[in-house]
């Protein structure tokens, strides 16, 4: 054996054992904030549990197994019987279980439902991020699947269990389910009116099959799945089980796993109808965007969560490591300039966290003022957050130094997830392009809007005079396309600034009106004015672990 050649010191000690939800203030404000006081002792005692779970080795090390042990396709079993399943790793069934235990499919019908499930969410996704896929999915497809009352009341009780079972059976025989979506196809991707996935009507009303592809479909093994398909009357949404209400398996068959960056413990899939896949109508025929934008607006929320997620555990990673680490004499967290770095990826975390809570509460409500505000400011947050999250986890990796950039750190596993929410239900342009269709068609959606930042005029005057600007921006439509870009990334930061000012400590939102909308920063993390309290920003974002 080898002797020692030194002692290993100067490393800081894996961030693991801690509370992901107490030990967020920004996460538990919101919580505090949006709930109704005779809720918060129930849900708070709710969010414990699972951030105790979310943070602690056991589950680390599934979200670990889960993307070094991929999912694997067996499209036929031993004797040669078509099946088209995925296997995945323990691990994986274990992360849903847990969030599916914990009502992360269930927000729709609870008070405070939107709220409770949010946070959850962005508690479990620091854990993993892959699973939060269908989670998002199954949670989205409430709103769809009311569209027909019949179909609503087989599926969303099963869809807003709080029991996950992975074996795929008649939804009958099930106490709880997943539901996926498969929307898009090689000829048209994010323009699906161009979808040629062709519906042929059946004797029995509502009753098709379907003939055609579709080109992503993600985490196959749910158990149905809503798709757009070209009925004799137009573009129409279907629910698509996985198994018939006689046991036997629906026309169902999977090409292909996706090789994707990041996102590896989920599966996603190219999947192929063969004239005799069964399909229920949801909603009216011709009417498939309309009934499924529902869904898609949820899941564009769980993108601004999701991306939330990411930055908050990579800016507690890298706070965490330069509390340990020392050089030129001292901590790196005293270091006037790695302060500046951190303090900048915690204003853009902490900002991310509010904006996404906002929205949420936003559902709760569901109001038409607080729908109206939904409309405009879901795409650009979308847009926005999801945006900053890629160069904002990068930063925080380097901070790491080399040892953020080994697999053994977990860094890489953020920067492969992080570009993921950005392409998600619609990528930027897309959604830049949605903020300027509710300018032109929903005059209630600016309304909103301006209500929502007007809150806070008068606290910050480069909070004011930004608003003056996006109104000046705004009363131009004079090439508003070329233009939807940047105003979708002015709305949304002219909203986290008001956001900021009216909930934050007044160092978060004197940094954030500074660098963000006073132009006192620089294109790069960690060029905050040098006289804001950044270290005030950096112990608020500093997790505090058992023992430390």
């Amino acid at each position: 054996m080898a002797a020692s050649t030194h002692t290993v010191t100067n490393q800081a000690p894996p961030l693991v054992g801690y509370d992901v939800f107490m030990t967020d203030p920004v996460l538990t404000e919101a919580v505090e904030r949006h709930l109704a006081p005779e809720l918060l002792a129930e849900v708070r005692e709710d969010l414990v549990v699972l951030g105790q779970a979310a943070g602690s080795a056991q589950v680390r090390e599934w979200g670990e197994r889960a993307n070094t042990d991929p999912p694997r396709l067996r499209t036929h079993d031993r004797y040669g019987h078509r099946i088209d399943e995925v296997d995945f790793d323990p691990a994986w069934h274990r992360l849903l279980g847990k969030s599916v235990g914990a009502g992360l499919t269930d927000a729709w019908g609870r008070p405070g439902g939107h709220v409770r499930r949010a946070a959850g969410f962005l508690v479990m996704s620091q854990a993993e991020a892959g699973h939060g896929c269908p989670l998002s999915m199954t949670h989205a497809a409430v709103p769809a699947l009311r569209a027909e009352p019949e179909l609503a009341e087989v599926w969303e009780p099963a869809a807003t269990s709080h029991v996950y079972e992975r074996e795929l059976r008649p939804v009958a025989e099930k106490p709880g389910v997943l539901l996926g979506m498969a929307m898009t196809e090689k000829q048209g991707g994010s323009d699906v009116r161009a979808n040629t996935t062709e519906a042929r009507p059946l004797t029995a009303d509502g009753e098709y099959v379907l003939t055609g592809h579709k080109w992503f479909c993600s985490a196959p093994m749910s158990d149905a799945f809503l798709v757009l398909a070209q009925a004799p009357a137009g573009l129409t949404c279907f629910l698509v089980p996985r198994v018939l209400a006689d046991g036997s398996r629906n026309a169902f068959a999977i090409q292909r796993l996706k090789d994707k960056l990041g996102n590896r413990s989920n599966a996603s899939v190219e999947v192929e109808f063969d004239g005799t896949t069964w399909a229920r109508r949801v909603g009216e025929e011709g009417r498939g965007l309309r009934t499924i934008m529902g869904m898609v607006a949820a899941t564009r929320l769980d993108c601004v969560l999701g991306s939330a997620a990411l930055m908050r555990q990579a800016v507690a990673q890298a706070v965490h490591h330069c509390a340990y680490r020392e050089a030129f004499g001292g901590p790196l967290i005293e270091k006037p300039l790695m302060r500046n770095v951190l303090a900048d990826l915690a204003l853009e975390s902490e900002a991310a966290t509010v904006l996404g809570m906002r929205l949420a509460a936003a559902y709760d409500a569901d109001t038409p003022q607080e729908r109206a505000l939904l409309r405009i400011a879901l795409p650009a947050a979308k847009y926005w957050v999801t945006k900053r999250c890629t160069p904002m986890v990068a930063e925080a990796l380097e901070c790491l130094g080399g040892n953020g950039y080994v697999e053994e750190s977990g860094m890489p596993r953020l920067l492969r997830e992080s570009p993921l929410n950005s392409v998600w239900e619609g990528s930027g342009n897309v959604q830049a392009l949605d903020v300027v269709r509710a300018l032109r068609t929903e005059p209630a959606a600016l309304d909103a809007f301006l209500r929502e930042v007007g809150a806070a005029r008068g606290a910050d005057h480069r909070l004011d005079r930004a608003i003056r600007g996006l109104l000046v921006e705004l009363a131009d439509l004079d090439g508003i396309e070329a233009r939807a870009r940047r105003l979708a990334e002015r709305l949304a930061l002219v909203l986290q600034g008001a956001l900021l000012v009216r909930w934050a400590p007044p160092e978060v939102a004197d940094a954030f009106c500074a660098a963000r909308l006073g132009g006192d920063g620089g294109a790069a993390f960690g060029t905050l004015p040098h006289t804001l309290d950044l270290g005030a920003l950096v112990e608020r974002a500093r997790v505090e672990v058992r023992g430390d």
